[in-house]
């Protein structure tokens, strides 16, 4: 019974996560063309490849992240790539005035805003949690409250455009894991958060959409640095990831589940099988290589 569980259950999620959670077909670019989109987290990582999809895509681009130099390199990029317009604010999401400063910037030059993707994230560490509740205090406010500020801030020019927040989450948002306790509580916050607020949109009839990005293990510079020497599973592609993201925000889904086949599984499995989850969760770790 237990191997048919284990042949099975996989299989199930994966029929699911296709059925319900890859991005329709009808997709097109022209959706983008034109657009102007705010993206947060851009300068490396997912974020960068979100900037040069959408550039390709002749969006008008503000992208911000802490480091200018890296910004700097990334709007040059998608100017060469296409992009109607590309600029950039930087700075700090712990700056509490900041997401106000973005959105200011937005309206400022473009007298609206089409799209926000929330994707940026604060450091913290991979490991057994040290009781250092003021890192969590740190890391709520970027990985958290800023995106919440940042929502505040551009909803009434979304509102005017009828348009789309998209949140780049985690499936650490969705169920706990080993070794990351501070960065699976802010996730789940947003996932809190944005889950709520959506109801209240529809209640009042606020045409703005928001779409959940769940991820998975993405091979990014910062997270095959950080878990790679613990993780036996191998990362999917920073650059499908970005064009999966912008795909669902356009269409405007609910959630986006990627790598849809891994994530999907995961979350039958939470529903009807938690403590086998928990199992196998706890298995595609390297302990030993994990020092306190």
């Amino acid at each position: 019974m237990g191997l048919l569980l284990k042949i099975f259950i996989p299989l199930l999620g994966v029929a699911l996560a296709f059925y319900f959670y890859s991005a329709p077909e009808n997709f097109s670019e022209e959706m983008l063309r034109g657009k102007r989109v705010i993206v947060t987290g851009a300068s490396g990582g997912i974020g960068e490849q979100m900037a040069y999809h959408l550039a390709r895509m002749e969006a008008h681009l503000l992208l911000t992240a802490r480091t200018e130099a890296k910004l700097q390199k990334v709007v040059k990029r998608c100017l060469e790539l296409g992009a109607a317009s590309a600029r950039y604010v930087s700075g700090s999401m712990e700056d509490t005035m900041f997401p106000e400063v973005v959105v200011k910037e937005a309206e400022n030059t473009w007298g609206g805003l089409d799209m926000l993707i929330l994707n940026h994230i604060g450091y913290t560490y991979f490991n057994y949690f040290d009781g250092d509740v003021a890192h969590i205090r740190k890391l709520l406010e970027i990985n958290f409250l800023s995106y919440v500020a940042m929502s505040v801030s551009a909803l009434p020019l979304l509102k005017e455009s009828e348009g789309s927040i998209v949140v780049v989450s985690s499936m650490a948002g969705k169920t706990g894991a080993p070794f990351s306790a501070p960065y699976s509580a802010t996730k789940f916050a947003l996932d809190g958060f944005f889950s709520s607020l959506r109801h209240e949109f529809i209640i009042d009839k606020v045409n703005v959409s928001i779409t959940l990005c769940i991820l998975g293990y993405i091979d990014t510079e910062n997270a095959v640095r950080a878990v790679s020497h613990a993780i036996r599973s191998t990362p999917a592609p920073k650059e499908e990831c970005a064009l999966e993201i912008i795909k669902s925000g356009a269409l405007r889904q609910r959630e986006l589940h990627y790598p849809s086949r891994v994530v999907g599984s995961m979350l039958l499995l939470q529903a009807i099988a938690p403590d086998f989850l928990d199992s196998l969760t706890r298995s595609g770790y390297k302990v030993e290589n994990i020092r306190r």
